[in-house]
């Protein structure tokens, strides 16, 4: 994946971005403790959760309607601005104006992360590169979340909030350096009877509420989302209540969940080759309600590592699976706008998750809440086994037409996203040899991807064979002329035939594309004109 510039970039933005965003948690707790004490901690959190889940939405509706490089890195430098005005506030000794730009911190992050996921698909060049930059978010969010709040405590304890808040400011600005050297992206173009841009957030949920298969990747997201807020809790009653190993206790209970993190990470990416993400996706869920049932059943501290661990791995698989499925399933037009929902979804459940904790363990016990929390996604993992492996089969385009596209040199270039989308569009068409696939001067409607036989092409200077893999009709479909030559199949021939409007939209809609495609027509004799 670091091979490719664009999402080496768009990555390093992202590990800087995560850290600022976890560092600010703990600077803004430990500020707001020392200013009033742990109720002002709890009513900052709360506000910012808050603010954060309801402006996610509307927020994400803005990678749907610009470049979502250009609302990254303005969501970068409009945070640099407000955190460094947060470090101006602290200086001055202005409690509550650190909260209200602390707070307003919040709702501007929430339009990078659904920028971010919608924009990879259309960097990744292949299914591997965009499960491997998703294994690579995962695992720079599951190091930001140690890195970050070491470094924005250590420096607060060194030098108080203002430092503290400057260094946050400066992971802000980090990410925005690699932001702008990322390269633009086409929008692509809105059919006239939809109105996506219109609709705004409605849109979304409208491309969620008829597409099953987001419904069920955000719903069982959302309940695993919901059990980490009920971890959260029960982590700290494990290592305080249950094993009694004290407050280093739940330094190394949640160590031990870290290290599973990377670890899933990694199985992760191990597991693309698969080409089963849901599958893979409902082993995460499994595996993450398992670690806490195996803490239920040996409450010891040996049992607690290793469950925890177990629970790590199935976070990191989740996060990748859910993430890269919901990627390759939503329509690019809104997709800003369904990671926007998702966010919100999951910021709810999560907070849903740490305040019911509590009043379950004080009507049922530490252990049987372990068992209750822990038992919720082992069950839906198997209740929608069915709907999952559906879900692959659906979502995976045949090895064959994805072959035939990576055959046609200005085809290969498009991002994966694209890639799918035309091979899926792809008719087999079988023809014996001596059939005439068109003649000069007819129309050009279809391109043909020729992958088995052979054809002639008749030529000024003679007619021309050539064996498959090739293709031909570019030329008219791109300088939108008649047919330039006529051909025929000399060889029993086996093809694949694209509509000349989606390869036109395609070509057209990428720089690297038309370049490429630029190429060809002139190593053919022919100059494609503007």
């Amino acid at each position: 994946m670091f091979r490719n510039p664009s999402l080496r970039r768009i990555e390093i933005a992202f590990a800087g971005s995560i850290v600022g965003v976890y560092a600010t948690s703990v600077v803004v707790s430990i500020y707001a403790y020392h200013h009033g004490g742990a109720t002002a901690v709890g009513l900052v959190m709360f506000a910012r959760m808050t603010a954060a889940a309801l402006a996610a939405p509307f927020a994400a509706t803005l990678a749907d309607r610009r470049q979502q490089r250009h609302v990254m890195l303005a969501t970068d430098v409009t945070r640099v601005v407000t955190v460094s005005a947060t470090a101006l506030a602290a200086a001055a000794g202005a409690p509550a104006l650190v909260y209200v730009l602390a707070t307003l911190t919040s709702v501007i992050s929430t339009a990078f992360r659904p920028a971010e996921a919608s924009l990879v698909p259309q960097l990744a060049a292949s299914p591997e590169e965009l499960t491997a930059a998703n294994v690579s978010s995962s695992t720079f969010d599951s190091v930001g979340a140690f890195l970050g709040p070491m470094i924005g405590a250590f420096v607060y304890a060194a030098g108080g909030p203002t430092p503290a808040f400057a260094v946050v400011a400066a992971a802000y600005l980090w990410s925005a350096t690699f932001l702008v050297r990322l390269p633009a992206t086409k929008r692509p173009p809105v059919p006239e009877h939809a109105h996506e841009d219109s609709e705004g957030l409605a849109a979304g949920l409208r491309a969620v509420r008829g597409e099953p298969r987001l419904r069920l990747i955000i719903g069982l997201y959302s309940a695993q989302t919901l059990v980490a807020g009920a971890y959260g809790v029960l982590v700290v009653l494990i290592a305080l209540q249950l094993l009694d190993l004290g407050n280093a206790g739940v330094g190394l209970l949640q160590a031990a969940t870290g290290v599973g993190a990377i670890v899933g990470a990694l199985i992760a990416l191990v597991l693309v080759g698969r080409r089963r993400t849901a599958g893979d996706f409902g082993v995460g869920l499994f595996c993450f309600g398992a670690g806490l049932l195996a803490v239920a059943a040996l409450p010891h501290a040996w049992a607690a590592v290793v469950g925890l661990a177990v629970l790590g791995v199935g976070n990191s698989v989740v996060d990748v699976s859910a993430v890269t499925l919901l990627q390759r399933t939503t329509p690019r037009a809104v997709a800003g706008r369904v990671f926007g929902l998702l966010d919100a979804a999951l910021i709810g459940a999560l907070g849903l998750g740490s305040v019911a904790t509590p009043l379950l363990v004080h009507l049922v016990g530490v252990r049987a809440s372990l068992v209750i929390a822990g038992a919720i996604l082992p069950i839906f993992a198997i209740a929608t086994r069915a709907l999952l492996a559906d879900v692959d089969r659906s979502a995976t385009v045949p090895d064959e037409q994805l072959q035939a596209i990576s055959t046609v040199p200005f085809l290969d270039v498009l991002p994966i996203q694209q890639k799918e989308a035309l091979a899926t569009a792809l008719e087999r068409v079988e023809l014996p040899a001596g059939s005439t696939l068109f003649t000069q001067g007819q129309p050009g409607d279809q391109l043909y991807i020729v992958a088995a036989g052979a054809i002639e092409i008749e030529l000024p200077e003679g007619p021309k064979v050539e064996h498959a893999p090739t293709f031909t009709g570019e030329i008219a479909l791109l300088r939108d002329v008649p047919r330039t030559a006529t051909v025929r199949v000399v060889e029993d021939a086996t093809l694949w035939t694209l509509e000349g409007g989606r390869f036109i939209e395609a070509v057209g809609g990428h720089t690297r594309s038309t370049s490429a495609a630029d190429a060809v027509v002139a190593s053919r004799g022919v100059a494609l004109s503007a």
